[in-house]
């Protein structure tokens, strides 16, 4: 059975790696059908469809700057000293005569980092896998990427910094204030309502155990994969830099340690302040994620060259997000600007029934996360004939939200995309690990499917 999984999984990423397009080009194929669907189903004419879309581009420039902003303080983070140090330590805790114990500690780092950023997960968890690797070489490379890949798999999207949530909690976001059009939400909803809905924190637990136990049976007992130490040596990252020397007047401002202590303040006091003054649930947005970080990757460089530095090589990774999100505006702009959003909801409400509407909500969010790997732009895309279809089949909006993360976590298991980072550091093939990664999502489909027919459709 696990060989015929394993098989299949290989099979899929086959087909997937000839012809998946670049995620860009995936928006432009989805711009085309949302196009047609709006004069095919909607009865919007060219010229106004048109419009529509030329309307909605630039309205997501602010989102768009908050993701890359989250991606660029991530980088900056790990890229640091001391987090190179603590790698170098967790890797040394497993018994390397005991694959098992690497497999479990590569997972629950990446649970508990994809909980807490997925952009951290992302950068961090690639670049921890050739410390453990260096430190573990009996365990399989294979199965060590597949558990490294657990957090944005299973938790992140509920975790803290789950896109759609933070957007829901964020002040002025184009669902409640859109530019033009009818808001989505009448309300803003808090992560009290959501990250901390007690179902979320019990569904987290229960899907990321799931995930590290499978992974975990995976790991075979013959044929092992393993690197060797001339391989591992070849893709262990570098130390970061340190500051050269200050040998002009310039050089000895810049690595001034007051302007990060100033930074720091002007971050975090009025963050703390809005904390204390107005409660967690009501301050922790987008924006307060993101000056999180900022204050944290400052405290870890200690000095503004070498924070500037992670920075400028963390734009790299942020890219993509900066050139797909006015593409992904536009189709947002159709759904707000035509009838389109209103009869994609109302033709969702017509297949689902309140009981089932979750499920189908899971599993479209998982089928779209193939296309477009992007959780906050897809969700501008969605949402607007989600919800709506929600409240006609009295699904409340936080169900829909999480059944939405969900879906959108599972299928991070078998995306390229956002494996690129730690297959870029190990020098394999999407298709050496996705027979791997394929099973493991196959049970967590499993274990998400019946949690969609538990949770409740009304908070």
């Amino acid at each position: 059975m696990l060989d015929q999984f394993r098989r299949l999984g290989a099979a899929l990423s086959t087909v997937t790696e000839r012809w998946v397009p670049d995620a860009w080009v995936v928006s432009m194929m989805l711009t085309l059908v949302a196009c047609v669907l709006c004069i095919v189903g909607a009865g919007a004419s060219v010229e106004e469809t048109v419009l529509a879309w030329g309307n909605g581009v630039w309205n997501l420039l602010g989102l768009a700057m908050q993701f890359t902003i989250a991606m660029v303080a991530a980088h900056a983070c790990v890229a640091s000293r001391p987090v190179y140090r603590l790698f170098n330590w967790l890797a040394s805790l497993p018994d390397p005569s005991r694959p098992l114990q690497a497999l479990v500690l590569a997972g629950t780092f990446s649970i508990f980092m994809g909980y807490l950023n997925w952009a951290v997960c992302l950068v961090s968890c690639a670049l921890f896998t050739p410390f453990v690797l260096r430190r573990n070489p009996n365990v399989d490379v294979r199965v060590l990427i597949c558990a490294s890949y657990l957090g944005l798999g299973t938790v992140w999207h509920g975790g803290l910094s789950g896109s759609a949530p933070l957007i829901l909690a964020t002040p002025g976001n184009p669902l409640l204030d859109p530019s033009k059009g009818i808001a989505v939400v009448d309300r803003l909803y808090p992560v009290t309502e959501t990250l901390y809905n007690h179902f979320n924190i019990v569904f987290l637990v229960v899907i990321g155990a799931t995930g590290l136990l499978a992974t975990c049976l995976l790991h075979p007992r013959e044929n092992v994969r393993t690197l060797t130490p001339e391989q591992v040596e070849a893709i262990m990252p570098s130390p970061p830099e340190e500051d050269p020397a200050p040998r002009v007047p310039a050089d000895y401002i810049d690595q001034f340690r007051g302007w990060i202590l100033l930074a720091v303040v002007l971050l975090a006091y009025p963050l703390g302040h809005s904390i204390v003054t107005k409660g967690f649930g009501t301050s922790w947005t987008i924006n307060a994620y993101n000056i999180t970080f900022l204050v944290l990757a400052l405290v870890l460089h200690g000095s503004a060259p070498s924070f500037l530095r992670a920075c400028r090589n963390g734009v790299d990774s942020a890219w993509g997000i900066i050139v797909q999100f006015p593409f992904y505006a536009g189709i947002f702009g159709l759904l707000q600007n035509t009838d389109l959003g209103t009869w994609l909801g109302q033709l969702f409400a017509k297949v689902a029934t309140t009981q089932t509407y979750p499920w189908v909500v899971y599993v479209y969010s998982g089928v779209m996360n193939l296309f477009v790997p992007s959780a906050g732009s897809k969700w501008m895309i969605e949402a607007p004939f989600l919800i709506p279809a929600g409240e006609q089949l009295d699904v409340s909006v936080v169900t829909v939200l999480l059944a939405y993360a969900y879906g959108d976590s599972t299928t991070n298991l078998i995306q390229p995309f956002f494996a690129i980072p730690i297959l870029a550091v190990t020098r394999l093939r999407f298709g050496d690990i996705v027979g791997y990664t394929f099973m493991v999502a196959a049970v967590c489909f499993v274990v998400c499917s019946a949690a969609m027919f538990i949770i409740p459709a009304q908070w």
